[in-house]
């Protein structure tokens, strides 16, 4: 079952709890700590457009990328409604595409825990090394952690009920995988007053810290910090997201 099309149209209702502006007000602080104050910025992984147009609201050109016609669809409505200039290209992160280099890739809210395979997760990573991001551009996601999927969402069933909609959100992690399965059983409010059923199923990976470090070296980034997400303080053992900042090193003369 395709990710992300009836769940689409209830999204931001159901994830209204995630602090997109102080998630936004962290990343700026990073952009602008490494030299990064203006310019063309990649929203990978983009869903419809939250991290977006926050980070256009700031003053950055913004590019969003997503696999999600539905998600987009509801960006693009955001859009109209600020009169940001942002391009959005509907594409597989996994292997995204741009016409010219960007000063910063972002993704954010787990984005990257979608990339089931390592050799995927070192591609993204590699693509913006060598492609993609200008000479000491940054490379800035968070991760749902190990630590998360095993002791607190692995097998949790998740419930929540609204007017528009509601859904049951069932989590199974097998820890040899290390792979979380949602499965989604949702209903929607459709105009006619009726609800109508989806069910979609999400995979998601959690990846050691010490395999993050490994795939941001390899892809030849350096990797500038891993923090417990959204702070200044390092990682640890029972942090529940984690935030990692790379850089593309310049050229040695």
């Amino acid at each position: 079952m395709d990710a992300y099309t009836g769940f689409a149209a209830v999204y931001d209702l159901f994830m209204e709890d995630v602090p997109y502006v102080e998630w936004s007000r962290w990343i700026l602080e990073v952009l602008k700590k490494y030299g990064i104050k203006d310019g063309l910025v990649l929203d990978l992984g983009c869903g419809t457009g939250r991290m977006t147009e926050l980070l256009a609201q700031a003053g950055y050109d913004m590019i969003g990328i997503d696999q999600s016609e539905e998600m987009l669809e509801i960006a693009m409505e955001k859009k109209e409604r600020s009169g940001h200039d942002i391009l959005y290209l509907c594409q597989d992160m996994r292997a995204y595409e741009l016409y010219g280099t960007v000063r910063a890739v972002v993704s954010v809210c787990d984005s990257m825990n979608y990339v089931l395979e390592e050799e995927e997760f070192l591609h993204i990573l590699s693509a913006a090394a060598r492609n993609y991001l200008d000479y000491g551009g940054l490379f800035v996601f968070d991760l749902n952690t190990v630590y998360k999927y095993r002791e607190l969402l692995g097998e949790q069933t998740i419930a929540e009920n609204r007017d528009e909609g509601s859904f049951i959100w069932e989590n199974v992690y097998d820890e040899e995988e290390r792979i979380n399965e949602y499965d989604l059983t949702l209903f929607i409010r459709e105009d006619s007053g009726y609800y109508r059923k989806y069910e979609e199923s999400h995979y998601q990976r959690a990846y050691p810290m010490d395999t993050v470090r490994v795939l941001v070296e390899q892809s030849g980034l350096e990797l500038l910090e891993l923090l417990d997400a959204y702070t200044q303080e390092p990682a640890r053992a029972d942090s529940e997201r984690v935030c990692v900042v790379c850089r593309r090193p310049f050229p040695e003369e």
